[in-house]
Formats: C-alpha cells, structure tokens, sequence
C-alpha cells in the first residue's frame, strides 16, 4: 500500500512555497512517529539545500540520474541520498543542473514518485511554479493532496492562479476544484484581499496559512530555517495548523503526549513533607 503524496505547488515563483512545504514536512516530522520523506521536485529553481545550509550537496536529485533512468532505484539507495534534517525528516536536495531540467521524463519521476511511497510514510513534493516538465505534472497527477500556495496579491490569485487551475490543470485531467489553498501571508504588503475572497476566486477550500516574517526570512540567507522552524517561538508555529489537519486525515501515529498528573497525585504529593 503506498503512502499519501502531498505536492504543494505554488501560482508564482519566489513566494514561498518551498518553505510552507518544508515547514509542513518538518511539523509532521515532530508530531508524529512517521517517516516523512521530502522531496525537492523544483527543476528549475532547487533552494532547498541552501536554506538548510547545505552550500554542495554531495547527493541531489540529478545524482539519482542513472537509477531513474534505468528504473531501478530502490528504498536504500533514496534513503541514502537525503539528507537527515531533524528525526523523522529525510530531505531530498532538488535538480542543480538547471539546464537538464527538461531532459527528466515522465516514466523517470513517476518511478521516483513510486519508491519513495514506498520508503516514506508520507511524502511531501515541492514542486514550485512551473509546469513545463514532468516532475510537476507527475506529483500532481499522482497527489493523494493538492495544495496550492498563493499570496494575497491580486495577480497571484487572479491571473496566476486563474491560469493553472482553471486553464491548464484540466487540460492533463485534474479539475480546478481539486485543490486545497495555501496563504501566505506576507511582510511586506499591507491590506490586499481577505483569505475567503482569494479562495473564492481559486474555487478550492482553505487548508491554512502562512505567515512569514523577517526572522523567517533572515534564516533563509543564512542557512538556518530548519533552526528556526524548531527553535523559534514563531517557527515552531509555522504550518502547524495545517499540519493538524493532513496528520488526521491520513492517520499517521502521533508521538505520544506528556500526561497530565492526576488530581489526587497532587494532594498525595508533599504529603507531611514527604514526597510520595
């Protein structure tokens, strides 16, 4: 049985995706005992490893080149080429080699797709805003969840988003309808259009938000989301509401909580001045 496949994809580039995606793969890691596999799908435009600090991966996904082309790539050899962000958390760097973004096919994402349902628990694909390859349209079409990530601005919701969904989507047999909203809100625009309007517009439901802040934004340049997302009162935050709702959805094993003390424990405790 394979494992759910959530792909976020984002109306324009350079608006936030990868890290509402990363946010996400990184809550479900510390919310529950999953194996979360995350996977760089951006072809074009891979930042993944930079924002986790790691200037020259030794392992990308062009790395994988020979196995996926071959379709012989399995389990330990995925596994092998992420890299260990926090427990739980197996990230797999994106394409480098921007000029061969083309050059990946159909068969060869979805044989990459198939083994990593079959290594993770759950996968979650970042497949940025371009269309004209195959690892988009693969991890779409093959998505147990759709999620598409927009902003407030008229031009990403409207005209974007307008032209993938309801234009292009259809076209390789996804309806528009078949998505779930992502918002992100951000810094440096004030006002704009309210979360129900810009989802409205879409046609698909709210899954959540995003809020990013200039903290956020500073990890990035320095290589640090991943201590951020972990460690800051603010990160710790980041994508948590969403999260909530595909770890339901999907039933994955939630870590165990601390239990609260029984009210009698209190009143046995101390007791005379002696702890019991």
């Amino acid at each position: 049985m394979h494992s759910p496949l959530v792909t976020f994809m984002g109306t324009t580039p350079n608006i936030g995706t990868s890290i509402a995606a990363l946010a996400a793969a990184c809550r479900i890691a510390q919310d529950t005992n999953a194996k979360v596999g995350y996977l760089c799908l951006n072809l074009k435009s891979a930042k993944s490893h930079r924002y986790l600090g790691v200037d020259n991966p030794l392992e990308t996904l062009d790395s994988l080149r020979p196995e996926l082309r071959s379709l012989s790539l399995h389990p330990e050899k995925l596994l092998l080429a992420t890299h260990s962000v926090i427990e739980g958390l197996h990230v797999l760097f994106g394409n480098v080699l921007r000029d061969q973004a083309e050059f990946f096919t159909s068969e060869e994402v979805d044989h990459l797709l198939d083994v990593a349902r079959q290594t993770f628990d759950i996968v979650i694909a970042d497949v940025g805003a371009y269309w004209d390859n195959a690892a988009t349209l693969c991890a779409l079409r093959g998505a147990s969840l759709r999620l598409v990530v927009t902003t407030g601005a008229l031009s990403h919701f409207q005209e974007d988003g307008q032209r993938w969904l309801k234009q292009l989507s259809p076209l390789f047999g996804i309806p528009g309808d078949q998505y779930e909203a992502i918002i992100i809100q951000t810094t440096w625009r004030n006002g704009g259009f309210h979360v129900k309007e810009i989802c409205n517009e879409l046609g698909v439901p709210l899954l959540g938000e995003l809020k990013l802040s200039e903290p956020m934004l500073s990890q990035l340049d320095s290589g640090t989301l991943d201590q951020w997302l972990v460690s800051d009162e603010q990160g710790k935050q980041a994508m948590a509401q969403p999260v909530q709702h595909i770890i339901q959805r999907y039933g994955l094993p939630r870590r165990p909580g601390l239990h609260a003390q029984p009210w009698y424990r209190k009143l046995m405790t101390h007791r005379d001045g002696v702890s019991t």
